[in-house]
């Protein structure tokens, strides 16, 4: 999801300051939740900033080049295991994490006529 544009963020805060309206009545005014409006308010009142806060989040197991790595080793061995293929790229990380990623790419399994 999209952070608000700082022209928005500094318009509401702007209107928190001339105090002609409730924060409620702000948030309706400016189309965003009156929740947005109360955080924006304590961020700036805290910190004096109205710039959007750096997301937490957990780094995705494979970058670029390990993505890369991921669509050679399946171009290359179609029916490796996820493990064979997880082990290809030198990443650590869960098969599951394996399949995710490939799913996302773009990636189907397709079954092998000689296994049945």
């Amino acid at each position: 999801m999209k952070s608000f544009s700082l022209d928005l963020r500094k318009r509401i805060v702007e209107a928190c300051e001339a105090g002609d309206e409730s924060q409620r009545a702000i948030a309706s005014r400016f189309d965003v939740s009156y929740a947005f409006v109360l955080k924006l308010w304590c961020q700036w009142r805290h910190t004096g900033s109205i710039e959007p806060l750096k997301r937490s989040g957990r780094r995705p197991a494979f970058d670029a080049k390990a993505l890369q790595r991921l669509k050679k080793a399946v171009k290359e061995r179609p029916d490796a295991t996820l493990e064979e293929l997880r082990n290809a790229c030198g990443v650590e990380c869960s098969t599951v994490t394996v399949h995710n990623t490939l799913k996302r790419a773009g990636f189907r399994l397709k079954k092998n006529a000689a296994g049945r």
